[in-house]
């Protein structure tokens, strides 16, 4: 039986840890109950969390009584462990960053893209039927949140910057634009919803921009929200929406990634 540690996390890692015992695991836990016995060193996998850090410096662990050093936790890894980090990289370490597997993030991007669409609704007094919506980036979340936007009746429009993206959106009934050209655009929607880690919407693009609800879905921030009130505009900045509207199901979708990883790397 392998042994698997999971440090740190939310009700995501919680949900997970149950799923991977269900699947035969042996599992220990530091920083997600209390009276953990936290014991790493004979773990075959050590499981970080959905992000592994914020700050750089500490492990995410806010049901831990107290922070958990990312510094100390790598002085107690081994060069054989199995380390499975999300958007993050140990040196020199057996590591693997399960953030960037495709299947995490198009499973991730469904509750995203689901708790979006309730965000516009909750924040507008018009109907996402038949309003002109802007999707900025065209990647696993935007192509999910304007499917199920297009499916609802808006008319979507998706910003990209592959001309592949062009053909699909083409092919799809979408209206597109190049990401470059947004600012020539922003006079034409309800509402816009961003997914990208870069600013596109700075201050001059903001005074001809005409959507009352700008919903900001990146880690990073595509727009400044304060500078979009100070135009009379109402913005919401909303990572990491999984975790936050639909844990069971982010944690359902987190267990089947690293159930698939562990499977895959670990020898029997």
């Amino acid at each position: 039986m392998k042994k698997v540690t999971f440090i740190g996390g939310d009700v995501r890692s919680r949900i997970a840890a149950v799923k991977l015992k269900e699947n035969g695991f042996a599992v220990e836990t530091l920083g997600l109950y209390k009276g953990e016995k936290g014991i790493i060193e004979d773990s075959d996998a050590v499981i970080f969390p959905v992000p592994t850090t914020r700050d750089k410096k500490h492990i995410f662990a806010p049901f831990a009584e107290e922070k958990i050093a990312l510094e100390k936790i790598e002085k107690r890894l081994s060069s054989e462990q199995l380390l499975l980090t999300c958007n993050y990289n140990f040196q020199n370490k057996n590591c693997i960053d399960y953030g960037k597997s495709d299947g995490f993030a198009l499973l991730n991007a469904v509750p995203t893209a689901e708790a979006a669409i309730s965000l516009a609704i909750e924040n507008t007094d018009f109907t996402l039927w038949q309003s002109n919506v802007l999707i900025i980036g065209f990647g696993r979340v935007g192509k999910i949140l304007a499917d199920r936007l297009h499916k609802l009746g808006a008319f979507v429009t998706v910003s990209a910057r592959k001309y592949a993206d062009f053909g699909l959106a083409d092919a799809l009934n979408y209206n597109f634009i190049h990401t470059k050209d947004i600012p020539l655009h922003l006079d034409k929607y309800s509402i816009i919803f961003n997914t990208l880690d870069f600013t596109v919407i700075d201050e001059a693009s903001m005074k001809k921009c005409s959507a009352p609800l700008l919903i900001d879905l990146s880690s990073k921030g595509g727009f400044d929200p304060l500078l979009a009130e100070s135009h009379g505009k109402k913005a919401i900045v909303a990572p990491g929406l999984p975790g936050k509207t639909a844990p069971i199901s982010a944690g359902n979708i987190l267990a089947k990634t690293l159930i698939d990883i562990l499977r895959e790397n670990l020898q029997d």
